[in-house]
């Protein structure tokens, strides 16, 4: 018999999750969300790691969900005291068609003038879209679809056992291409790619083109992660229709590690900028500025920055190159002045004086610096 679902109304202290600066894959710098558990019950989810999972048997996680009743309150009180950026928010799963969390979060957000990141496998979220267009007209916002393969890839059978209840991928393409066609940021992030299931050229081909088809400008490729309980869970779904791809996972995932070893990343991630460029797409996420930000040339350098490090992995160069564009964009991330008004005052010497940037980038900052429109009010610098 089908095991029923619970749902456990209570009421945290807290909701919003706040990092220091923000992260370099989606650009949002704080997250809440208004569950815990999802019905979907997705084999391969990060979370039902520990970190994440108040649950002791993991199997629980996609049959008991806890509802955050108080979060749309607790998200109002954070967010008036905080500075404004991204909010990676939203989860459309079924409960959200009782509960309506994410949709009061949303208000929240569109209230405040907070920006949005949304990351779906559901085309319920499209019961808000004139909320998320409301929240992007006023800070530039985003919302991207989790998906792993598509109805004529020869990975669809497979994927769609690991996925186990959440909606058809088809569904959430046509999801994509009605945020699109209504002008908003949109494309799908292929996370996690599941090695020798959804990892075949014709797989990842298939999903670069058919989010280009449906409006999607960008497709971001990420590998399966795997740590304690769920490393558990997740090897034992393996035991029935994927048992001949046990061996594989144990050497990709040996004792101790968390992601992959090897270059399986790279060579997907690889593979994946090949096909968006053929396919006329990013593999990065554009960073949303929002119209009058005193730093968006900061903001813009960071940016630049992150991508430059990211395609410096890709292309496997040494760790300590790559951590030096990393730390950089770290720095200009940090710094509260406007860049630009540190190069017109102080000169070249002004950019290679802020820490992380150095007499090595110094000049590469420079360049792209120049190739900044200028703000109102701020002379462009002297080269």
């Amino acid at each position: 018999m089908a095991r029923r679902t619970a749902f456990v109304p209570y009421a945290p202290r807290t909701v919003l999750n706040k990092a220091r600066r923000a992260d370099h894959w989606f650009w949002t710098r704080y997250s809440a969300y208004p569950y815990i558990g999802c019905q979907h019950g997705c084999a391969f989810c990060y979370c039902r790691e520990r970190k994440y999972s108040p649950y002791e048997d993991p199997d629980d996680f996609a049959h008991v969900i806890k509802v955050k009743q108080n979060a749309p309150e607790l998200l109002r009180r954070a967010l008036s005291r905080v500075p404004i950026d991204t909010v990676f928010t939203g989860d459309y799963q079924p409960a959200e068609r009782k509960f309506e969390i994410s949709k009061r979060m949303l208000e929240v957000c569109r209230d405040l003038g907070f920006p949005v990141f949304v990351l779906e496998r559901s085309p319920l979220v499209l019961r808000d879209l004139d909320l998320l267009l409301e929240i992007d007209r006023r800070a530039p916002s985003a919302v991207a679809f989790s998906i792993l393969t598509t109805p004529e890839a020869p990975s669809y059978a497979a994927v769609r056992l690991t996925e186990r209840l959440a909606p058809a991928p088809e569904k959430r393409f046509a999801a994509m291409e009605r945020f699109a066609g209504a002008g908003m940021l949109t494309g799908t992030c292929l996370m996690p790619i599941l090695p020798g299931i959804s990892d075949d050229d014709a797989t990842l081909e298939s999903v670069v083109r058919w989010t280009a088809d449906h409006g999607g400008r960008f497709v971001l490729a990420g590998s399966l992660t795997l740590s304690d309980q769920q490393r558990d869970y997740f090897v034992q779904s393996l035991r029935g229709p994927f048992a001949h791809l046990l061996e594989t996972y144990r050497r990709l995932y040996p004792p101790g590690s968390y992601a992959t070893t090897g270059d399986f990343s790279r060579r997907v991630g690889l593979r994946v900028r090949e096909l968006c460029q053929r396919f006329g797409i990013a593999d990065r996420i554009p960073r949303p500025i929002i119209p009058g930000d005193r730093r968006e040339a900061n903001k813009r350098l960071v940016e630049w920055l992150a991508d430059r490090a990211y395609a410096l992995e890709l292309e496997g160069a040494p760790s300590n190159q790559v951590w030096t564009y990393r730390k950089a964009a770290w720095a200009l991330e940090d710094l509260v002045q406007d860049v630009r008004r540190v190069r017109s005052e102080l000169g070249l010497h002004g950019l290679e004086s802020i820490p992380g940037i150095g007499s090595a980038l110094g000049s590469e900052v420079d360049h792209m610096l120049a190739s900044l429109v200028p703000s109102p009010g701020v002379q462009p610098p002297v080269l």
